[in-house]
């Protein structure tokens, strides 16, 4: 192996901008029972996403005026109004099972939908801020139900932006067996992949297209890698490897960048930082920003949709080939190592396993992996 939209949270008082900045309005980590009022409120380019704790899942009826949202839920909330200050909105207010949220001039489009507990979360609200953008450029969760409202105009529609890595390539081969030879393996997929993104209207920039690397210094390599996750606006980064163990090792896995693993699994992190003393420096870099993120609250809820993303993919890819599920970790990868947009790597399987990597060697296979890879990104852009 070796591997748009992080939403930018707005700020608690008293904290700096940041170029991605991002804030919460953490009521649920201050007071129990403010958690099924108060919003987490996070933002990017096109939209400002808030979101509502709730006691369960609810049906919903949304309304849409110039000035205001408002969705009137099947469950009560706790009453509470506040200030948000965020792109787009200005405030909300929560009574009894209506929840309105204020819109600032130039916002005048929403997406509002339930989501039901899953995967340790409870049920949730989400409502979507539009400015100029097309539903399908916001990536919202497959819901209960959802209601759109005054679309935008054609003319404004925009089209989502997927980067995708074919990890490794040129004078990095990454690993290589009797069956295939990872950056070859990585290349074909990521190939693969865009073709069937592209069909359903998303732009994708590949970070290479060819036998070839952005760098033949691994540190700048990686570098270039991860910068193309942050050019312009970018709704997904993945990252695409093969990779290899002893001869019973097989599966797939996907991780978002977190809680570095310890113990054998972190030899993974270095091979796929560079190997040697390289990949050993940039994963103890990695793994400092990690721990200085992960004590950060705000961070924390930024890494959320890559970790949404990680389960998609994860799901959608064991789902097509059936192979062995390693499940979804995180790790100091340095590719992924600025969550300012949901980020992932994921390795399609273990090329060193002697029915797995054989697989890998055929086109039948890695078909299969980028229609699971290009579905589950489909699905967290919301895009049919």
């Amino acid at each position: 192996m070796n591997g748009t939209v992080l939403p930018r949270l707005s700020g608690l008082a008293g904290r700096a901008a940041r170029p991605l900045f991002l804030t919460s309005l953490l009521f649920a980590a201050m007071a129990p029972e403010s958690a099924q009022a108060a919003p987490r409120v996070g933002t990017h380019d096109t939209y400002t996403r808030l979101v509502f704790d709730l006691p369960k899942t609810a049906p919903l009826d949304v309304s849409v005026t110039a000035q205001s949202v408002t969705v009137k839920l099947g469950v009560r909330l706790r009453t509470e109004q506040g200030p948000l200050k965020a792109p787009g909105v200005t405030a909300y207010a929560v009574s009894g099972g209506t929840v309105t949220v204020t819109m600032a001039s130039g916002y005048a489009h929403a997406k509002a939908s339930v989501l039901p507990a899953s995967g340790g979360q409870g049920a949730r609200l989400i409502i979507d801020v539009l400015k100029g953008a097309s539903v399908a450029s916001v990536p919202v969760t497959p819901a209960r139900k959802a209601v759109v409202t005054r679309p935008a105009s054609t003319s404004a529609l925009r089209r989502p932006r997927v980067v995708l890595d074919a990890g490794h390539g040129g004078i990095d081969p990454g690993m290589a067996s009797r069956w295939v030879v990872e950056k070859e393996v990585t290349l074909d997929v990521a190939l693969r992949t865009r073709a069937e993104l592209l069909r359903h209207g998303v732009d994708v920039t590949m970070v290479r297209t060819t036998d070839t690397q952005l760098s033949t210094v691994k540190r700048t390599d990686l570098d270039e890698r991860s910068r193309l996750a942050t050019s312009g606006t970018v709704a997904a980064y993945v990252s695409i490897h093969v990779n290899s163990g002893s001869s019973a090792a097989q599966g797939i896995e996907t991780y978002y960048f977190g809680q570095p693993l310890g113990g054998s699994n972190r030899s993974l992190a270095v091979a796929e930082n560079g190997g040697g003393s390289t990949g050993e420096e940039l994963t103890r870099q990695a793994a400092n920003s990690a721990q200085s993120a992960l004590g950060d609250i705000l961070s924390q809820a930024k890494l959320s949709f890559s970790r949404d993303l990680a389960r998609r993919v994860q799901a959608s890819l064991v789902s097509a080939t059936g192979a062995v599920n390693r499940g979804v970790l995180t790790d100091a990868f340095y590719v992924i190592k600025n969550p300012t947009t949901p980020a992932v790597l994921v390795e399609v399987g273990y090329g060193s396993h002697p029915t797995e990597g054989q697989k890998l060697a055929t086109a039948a296979y890695r078909e299969r992996l980028a229609q699971g890879l290009a579905r589950a990104i489909l699905d967290f852009l919301h895009t049919e």
